[in-house]
């Protein structure tokens, strides 16, 4: 027979301060919303608390809004940080130079693009029978 000795290890658990941001300003609820601007052909994607801001950014600028639903400013937060590594750049305050990816991307990604400038792509399939 062969004898072998089995050992047995045991790990410590050495705890540490990790610096977490609870704070509940990240996570507030409010609105996400898309905004085209006809004059740049540019979006803008933003995080308001309240539809009055929308109404005072849409009468001081050119906008056109295009859509608008719940979130919170995590969500924009992750669409800006995703489309950075698709490699869409933006501008200052957020805005992005209109293209037919980046609206397909947004829609993709769930945010609110609405139905003027964006059309999604309905694929048939139809089955021949003979």
């Amino acid at each position: 027979m062969n004898n072998k000795k089995i050992t047995k290890e045991y790990h410590s658990l050495i705890s540490s301060n990790l610096n977490v941001n609870t704070s509940k300003d990240k996570f507030k609820d409010g609105i996400i919303y898309t905004l085209y601007s006809d004059k740049c052909n540019c979006l803008k994607v933003g995080f308001s608390e309240n539809v009055c801001a929308i109404d005072n950014k849409l009468s001081s600028e050119a906008l056109i809004l295009l859509d608008m639903k719940k979130g919170n400013k995590k969500e924009l937060f992750l669409l800006v940080k995703t489309l950075k590594e698709l490699g869409i750049e933006y501008s200052g305050n957020l805005y992005f130079k209109y293209s037919s990816s980046l609206m397909r991307h947004l829609s993709t990604l769930g945010w609110p693009v609405g139905r003027s400038l964006y059309k999604q792509r309905k694929i048939k399939k139809e089955l021949i029978c003979a």
